[in-house]
């Protein structure tokens, strides 16, 4: 007699056929850069030079961030507001350089994270309006 199948094989026998319907993430050349500042206003000036200069496509500011860090030996906890700037991985070097020169704290937050995928016509977007490049630098 053979044993009556259990439901998580009963799941994977129903799902084998849509294994090859899985959707694979667009190649894209887009990046999520971060960086916090002090306030609003700082945060507005940062942002319209980002794209201003060609370094982002966009730049959203999270106003109420709290932010808890040790600095100098201490800790520290302080209200911040987070940039998310959308641009590109050769564009992410000139705006981190960028951002070095002109942001009010002594060391930024400035990271990044790639994007796996997106609305195709937003990705290209973000790819066509970061016109400075690493290269070109």
């Amino acid at each position: 007699m053979t044993p009556s199948p259990t439901p998580l094989s009963l799941t994977t026998r129903a799902l084998w056929p849509l294994r090859r319907l899985t959707v694979k993430p667009m190649k894209n050349n887009v990046m999520l850069a971060f960086s916090t500042c002090p306030d609003p206003e700082v945060g507005r000036e940062l942002a319209r030079g980002l794209v201003e200069s060609g370094l982002a496509a966009c730049v959203n500011i999270v106003p109420g961030v709290s932010s808890v860090y040790r600095w100098n030996g201490a800790v520290h906890e302080d209200a911040e507001c987070l940039m998310i700037a959308k641009t590109t991985a050769s564009g992410f070097g000139p705006l981190r350089d960028w951002l070095r020169t002109h942001h009010p704290y002594e060391l930024p937050e400035v990271i990044t994270v790639s994007v796996s995928d997106g609305l195709p016509a937003y990705l290209r977007w973000v790819e066509e309006t970061v016109t400075v490049r690493s290269q070109e630098v």
